[in-house]
């Protein structure tokens, strides 16, 4: 896809980049005027303006995967703050573009800024290093300072372009100041971290590919491009469903897993917080804070499976705080807080040495993958399906996979709760099923969990992974009458769980591991 570019938009040449200075001779397009009350918001009336339809990338690199990449020094921002972009390329110049991810009629972006020229440098792929194997590019030279002043709340992604013609995303969330009365939507920055391979290693594998778990890093930083096109999770398992939520014109606000974790309050008051497709890494804090959400009357949705399973910690870089995510997962043991401080000892959330399954705060367990399985709907008359014309046992194919999730009705799992669907499935060998669940807490709260990794993905309708387009009518249907429900506030005031765990004859174990049908 090839950007054609208004030359009448610019107004000089760039000044200052190779050392870090603020982009000259660059424009934002169209900002937003600062709303009452002093803060940069964005509200429904932002997916008003026009959209930009093309946002995606026409290629990612004539085969050479070093032609362009760059990471941004912060994940997150405030309006108006500066973010630096460190950016290695083969070609002699490049171009950056800044698109907000949003519905905009739908577009689904808009570009917000655009510089056309800035100069290229190829910089090298660091070794790892220390004991923990972690890749770092903090030592590249930063190619340029930007101003994010009168950039709506929200999910970016700048687009790198050489002269070559190949690019690559970077992305960054514009973030809420306060999120009371709204439907926060969660990126999940230190998930995508996780599995982020750039440099040859990830939290699992080494430069061997996925043979190699002995050989992966044991902390990664968020100092470094991202491998693939550079916003593979984001774009897959988050934007779908942003696209969604800002089409209903619902209040929403922004954030990422690593703001949960550093500011205490950031969702006082909030209506509903929304993990979005794959969001499976969390520290205690942002376990902490979300669960305190919810006792404070906060709904909580799960658009995905494997949720809140690894339990991580957050440590700075040479770039600011909590740009390192550790998780040693089965080498626990070697982790330095083992024997001090067992709850922050970073194995699975379900293991020792400090065991806390992630069930009693999203409803269910993660077992297995990979799978991929019809979507059996067990409860028809429930208000989520409300106007999707399902029907008991009405089918959507492959709908469940690759990860999915399951009530077990094992210690933790919160009262009362709803099987909404209930998905027969093969993993590994093994029969089992698949649940979609609903609880409600003694606030009021509502909570629903998807509890397949391919929900979010279903939106798009584009067929991926055998899913029949029709199957996005119905997820995306369900997903609308979540949010604006959620979006009211406490959901289970108007829509209490009627408990109907029993009819299902849970098995509190993993079947999958313990080799025990199901069905």
């Amino acid at each position: 896809m090839t950007t054609h570019w208004d030359r009448r938009r610019f107004l000089g040449s760039v000044a200052g980049a190779g050392a870090g200075g603020m982009v000259a001779g660059c424009s934002a397009i169209g900002a937003s005027p600062r709303p009452k009350g002093g803060r940069d918001g964005a509200g429904p009336a932002e997916n008003d303006r026009p959209g930009d339809h093309d946002w995606g990338l026409g290629q990612r690199g004539d085969g050479n995967d070093r032609a362009i990449e760059g990471y941004a020094d912060r994940v997150s921002v405030l309006t108006g703050e500066a973010v630096r972009l460190f950016v290695s390329t083969t070609s002699r110049t490049f171009r950056v573009e800044a698109f907000r991810m949003g519905w905009y009629g739908g577009a689904q972006a808009r570009r917000v800024w655009a510089c056309e020229s800035l100069p290229g440098q190829e910089q090298p792929v660091p070794e790892a290093q220390g004991p923990t194997r972690t890749v770092s590019a903090a030592a590249w030279r930063p190619a340029a300072r930007i101003s994010t002043t009168g950039w709506p709340e929200g999910a970016y992604l700048f687009r790198l372009t050489a002269d070559a013609g190949a690019q690559r995303y970077v992305p960054l969330t514009v973030r809420s100041p306060e999120t009371a009365g709204r439907v926060v939507l969660v990126n999940a920055v230190a998930t995508w971290q996780a599995y982020n391979a750039w440099g040859g290693r990830s939290l699992y594998h080494g430069p061997g590919g996925k043979s190699d778990y002995a050989g992966r890093s044991l902390a990664v930083s968020c100092d470094r491009p991202y491998d693939g096109d550079g916003a593979a999770l984001f774009l897959t398992y988050e934007q779908p469903a942003i696209a969604l939520a800002e089409s209903l014109r619902l209040p929403l606000a922004y954030v990422t897993n690593m703001d949960l974790d550093r500011e205490p309050h950031l969702l006082a008051d909030a209506r509903a917080v929304i993990s979005l497709g794959h969001d499976e890494y969390w520290t205690p804090a942002m376990r902490e804070r979300v669960t305190g959400a919810r006792d404070a009357g906060a709904n909580l949705a799960f658009l995905g499976a494997n949720a809140c399973f690894r339990r991580i910690r957050v440590e700075p870089t040479a770039h600011g705080d909590r740009r390192r995510v550790v998780c040693y997962k089965t080498d626990w043991p070697h982790d330095p807080l083992y024997g001090s401080d067992p709850a922050a000892v970073t194995a699975d959330w379900r293991e020792p040495p400090h065991a806390c399954p992630e069930n009693s705060l999203t409803g269910t367990l993660y077992e297995s993958n990979g799978t991929s399985a019809d979507y059996a709907v067990a409860e028809p008359g429930h208000w989520l399906f409300a106007g999707t014309g399902v029907t008991r046992d009405s089918r959507f194919p492959h709908l469940v996979g690759t990860e999915y999730d399951r009530v077990t009705g094992g210690p933790g799992t919160p009262r009362p709760i709803e099987v909404v669907a209930h998905s027969p499935l093969v993993c590994r060998g093994v029969r089992s099923y698949q649940d979609s669940a609903y609880y409600t807490a003694a606030s009021g709260a509502g909570v629903f969990n998807t509890g397949t990794m391919r929900w979010v993905e279903s939106l798009r309708g584009d067929g991926a992974h055998g899913i029949p387009p029709y199957t996005a009518r119905f997820t995306r249907r369900v997903t609308e009458n979540l949010l604006r429900a959620f979006a009211q506030g406490p959901a289970g005031r108007r829509h209490p769980a009627r408990d109907n765990l029993a009819a299902f004859r849970p098995y509190a174990a993993d079947p999958i591991w313990d080799r025990h049908d199901l069905w």
